[in-house]
């Protein structure tokens, strides 16, 4: 597995959501079991069946969860050269067709929320970004067809 870089709080999200699936998740997955067997045959129990699968799933969850955090490191902003987009700067971009400008600050893929304009550096958007300048121009290939992005500003 790769490592992933994450801020402080998008590891502490991982973390919480790993411990509480350890936790109350096998707790709760456990009780569920034993309900379904409680009621009759095992091999006619399709409640007892949905159980368990549910309860794969969450295990196979728990060791995505596990490997990710294996292999996590936390960016500090000290980290972070801004003089060129990387993972964790904010970046305001104008769309040369359109003229529209936004702003957004690159993440991993675990904490993209479009909505708090945090995208994934794996994006299309976030591939044309990394390692330009301000003043560059950024190629995105989008369902669309191709947009040119200029760099206005890097920060943290």
């Amino acid at each position: 597995m790769a490592i992933s870089y994450y801020t402080q709080e998008g590891y502490n999200k991982l973390k919480e959501e790993l411990n509480e699936l350890k936790t109350k998740g096998r707790a709760d997955m456990a009780k569920q079991i034993a309900e379904a067997r409680d009621k009759g045959d095992l091999s006619e129990n399709a409640e007892y069946d949905a159980a368990k699968d549910a309860q794969g799933l969450m295990e196979m969850k728990i060791a995505k969860l596990e490997g990710l955090m294996a292999n996590a490191r936390i960016l500090k902003e000290g980290d972070i050269d801004t003089s060129k987009v990387s993972l964790l700067s904010k970046v305001t971009i104008k769309n040369k067709k359109n003229g529209a400008e936004f702003q957004y600050t690159l993440v991993s893929e675990e904490e993209a929320d479009l909505k708090a304009k945090k995208i994934s550096a794996q994006s299309p958007i976030g591939k044309g970004l990394i390692g330009k300048k301000v003043g560059d121009t950024a190629l995105v290939q989008a369902p669309a067809g191709q947009i040119e992005f200029e760099i206005l500003e890097i920060s943290l």
